[in-house]
């Protein structure tokens, strides 16, 4: 089975830091040329650090990927540098507590947009970037691409308090198994992965404003810790990989046995 990723070509969103910043650099350590992409502009210079030159393997988009132009523009810029797409990380996202009983609440829509119209619009914009770069180079019967969006456990589960969030992640994991039958017949994979808490810069933030979460969300995870981004990588790297190719519109659970237990930790973790 080969998981290289050399001499792919992969766009990552969300990649100025967290989970998305670890995929993109573990994909450049594998011998991927890759788009770091992300709306914050600040955090992204600092991600790729200078490491843009003509010659790199790194290049950087900033831009607000919920407009389909932005979008066009990060596809444009990835084919202008490396000359291809074959992997599509959909690993922008973003988490809002909703008021359950509030009929003026807002976060549902901003959940939707973010997390799962920015992911569906992309994936579908990239595919057919992919289904013609396939046409152009004769492929005939190889594989054309792979595409892996990383949800959460929220939709699998429960929570008052996370009701925009989980409705966005569940409608995610729908749009993901429902690509994989759209794209099979271009050969274009599409999978996803569902986390639970992971030590972001988001969630240490949010430790240090409510302590107690930690030691609730260790209790309630039955390996009895919080996920680094480093321990996603590597399930990311497999679903992307052609060792996969047999593999489309699933969604892996990386929780640490959490989804094994019928119960919910702190807020959005």
């Amino acid at each position: 089975m080969s998981l290289s990723l050399a001499g792919k070509t992969a766009i990552v969103t969300g990649a100025a830091k967290g989970i998305g910043l670890a995929i993109a650099r573990h994909f450049v350590d594998r011998g991927a040329r890759v788009m770091f992409a992300d709306c914050d502009e600040t955090a992204l210079a600092e991600a790729v650090d200078g490491q843009t030159g003509e010659d790199s393997p790194i290049r950087g988009y900033g831009g607000d990927l919920s407009q389909k132009l932005a979008m066009a523009n990060l596809l444009s810029a990835t084919v202008d540098a490396f000359d291809r797409i074959d992997i599509l990380v959909n690993a922008s996202r973003n988490c809002l507590l909703s008021d359950p009983l509030n009929p003026e609440d807002q976060s549902l829509e901003a959940m939707l947009k973010q997390n799962l119209m920015t992911s569906l619009r992309l994936s579908q914009m990239t595919a057919k970037r992919m289904i013609a770069q396939a046409e152009k180079d004769g492929n005939e019967d190889g594989p054309v691409g792979a595409i892996v969006n990383i949800s959460s456990l929220a939709a699998q589960r429960t929570q008052p308090e996370l009701l925009a969030y989980s409705i966005a992640g569940a409608a995610l994991d729908q749009a993901t198994r429902s690509l994989a039958l759209a794209l099979a017949p271009q050969r274009i994979r599409v999978n996803g992965i569902a986390i639970a808490s992971v030590m972001t810069a988001s969630l240490q933030a949010a430790l240090r404003d409510n302590p107690d979460w930690r030691g609730e969300i260790e209790e309630k995870t039955p390996l009895g810790r919080i996920a680094a981004p480093s321990e996603l990588v590597d399930a990311v790297q497999f679903l992307s990989a052609d060792g996969a190719g047999f593999v489309t519109g699933q969604i892996l659970t990386i929780d640490g046995g959490r989804g094994l237990l019928d119960v919910v930790a702190a807020p959005g973790y």
